[in-house]
């Protein structure tokens, strides 16, 4: 596998996870998710498997997401 298709740089990952960069930045410095440097350049990087991880994650600690029932009103 190519490690472009292995890992992401921060804007991409942003844009994965549907946050800002600067929040994939304090998630990776809080090890909320792995984070990897490249060895060229130091560039921040991480693996979509462990973003793809994370998102299911999310997805299954959130209440369903039904539209809750509506009550009729009396008039």
């Amino acid at each position: 596998m190519n490690i472009r298709e292995t890992y992401v740089k921060v804007r991409e990952a942003a844009k994965i996870l549907g946050v800002a960069p600067n929040t994939v930045r304090a998630w990776g410095a809080a090890k909320k998710i792995p984070e990897y440097r490249h060895p060229a350049n130091g560039y921040r990087m991480y693996k979509r498997s462990d973003l793809e991880l994370l998102i299911k994650q999310l997805e299954d600690s959130l209440p369903d997401a039904s539209p809750p029932l509506r009550k009729k009103r009396n008039r």
